[in-house]
């Protein structure tokens, strides 16, 4: 019988997506399921872009351009202008979703057996992009006594061999939420010159910022062009995560070139998708007002009601719509499971995802989960009281 690769082998299991036929069995069992794993937006997607699908009177349905539709990129270097970035159309390559983008950005700055240094927690499917491109993640511990504020300097640079091709960030942290501060983005920046390597910025949740703090762009740095890379997506900020249109940035022009290859091979993203996205730029600033208030209610709802629970700890996140959550329990993984497969509270459950698997290191957060503020308060205000309940019940076995 043929065998697997082993690269296959490697492969991790998504922790936030792991879980989902006991979650399915649940249902059947007449349970209400309250889906605190995973970054699905209930907030509605701009009429703007859905009415752009529905209008659309095309007889073929063609190839783009291997970067994108044109005229896509033209608006969208404008959007970025408008915010303060200085990206011209040249710098855009749009992808199949931000993940597309970060396959992309490795496959351009790394070679099989290469480094890269991430802060972890980070997004789990970076584990999985790495090994997809025979890449070795070498993490650097945060921690939630500090709010996983960014390692010392120092802490990255032990790290640092000549296999170390690029440095991978979040900002703001999925799923953290850490906001990293204008002097945090600067010293990576003095980093990466210094050692000459890439600096990779995850920004898909530039837009979600709370208490007045300031999202600081690698792309604003000055000095960076050459090692800067920025990975963007319509997936949050429209509530379009099924668009999976994404872009990939960077002034760095060998490794533009050297990125269309990999998007020449895939031939063009896709045309429907891109329709949408580009017609979501006409959205109003007051869809996002909107939006960023209600997550910033969220947010204070969700970290409240933790704080009530004996033995919880919680960073309160900066940005994007995640919290980390330590819980006074012995494995995160075995509690999400009997969340789901043997617990619950009047027909009611919650899923969550369990944190070891957007570490890196083994062994690291085995009672921490990853909470995602994506629901209307008040199911987040039940949903707190099932975890509580639920803590009380298992750690009673």
């Amino acid at each position: 019988m043929p065998k697997v690769s082993n690269k296959g082998k490697q492969m991790p299991e998504s922790p936030i997506r792991k879980l989902v036929p006991y979650a399915d069995i649940a249902k059947k069992k007449g349970h209400k399921v309250y889906h605190l794993n995973i970054g699905q937006p209930d907030i509605k997607t701009p009429e703007v872009a859905m009415n752009s699908i529905k209008n659309l009177d095309i007889k073929v349905l063609e190839y783009s351009h291997s970067a994108g539709f044109e005229s896509y990129r033209t608006k969208l270097s404008q959007y970025y202008k408008n915010h303060g970035l200085p990206i011209e159309v040249a710098d855009i390559i749009i992808t199949t979703g931000g993940s597309e983008a970060l396959l992309f950005a490795m496959g351009s700055t790394m070679d099989q057996g290469d480094e890269i240094i991430i802060p972890e927690p980070f997004y789990a499917n970076y584990n999985g992009f790495s090994t997809a491109s025979g890449v070795k993640v070498v993490p650097v511990i945060s921690t939630i006594d500090t709010g996983f504020a960014l390692p010392p300097i120092a802490d990255f640079e032990k790290l640092i061999t000549p296999k170390t091709k690029s440095i991978l960030i979040c900002n703001p942290g999925n799923p953290t939420g850490y906001l990293y501060s204008k002097d945090e983005m600067q010293q990576l920046a003095d980093l990466v010159k210094k050692h000459d390597l890439f600096l990779i910025a995850d920004e898909v949740y530039r837009e979600f910022t709370y208490d007045g703090d300031i999202h600081y762009s690698v792309m604003n740095i000055p000095g960076l062009e050459e090692h800067a890379i920025m990975i963007d997506s319509v997936s949050k900020r429209y509530s379009m995560c099924g668009a999976r249109i994404g872009c990939i940035v960077s002034k760095n022009k060998e490794l533009m070139a050297t990125a269309m290859k990999f998007a020449q091979a895939r031939l063009s993203p896709p045309t429907f998708a891109q329709i949408a996205s580009e017609a979501a730029l006409e959205t109003p600033q007051s869809y996002f007002d909107e939006v960023i208030t209600e997550y910033r209610e969220r947010r204070d709802t969700l970290i409240a009601e933790l704080q009530k629970i004996d033995g919880v700890k919680v960073a309160t996140p900066k940005g994007a719509f995640y919290c980390i959550a330590q819980l006074p329990i012995d494995n995160a993984d075995n509690f999400a499971q009997w969340l789901l497969e043997s617990y619950d509270m009047n027909k009611e459950t919650v899923m969550v995802a369990p944190a070891a698997g957007f570490y890196s290191t083994p062994g690291v957060g085995l009672n921490e989960v990853r909470i995602a503020y994506v629901l209307k308060k008040e199911d987040l205000i039940r949903s707190v009281q099932i975890l509580k309940d639920a803590i009380q019940v298992y750690n009673s076995k």
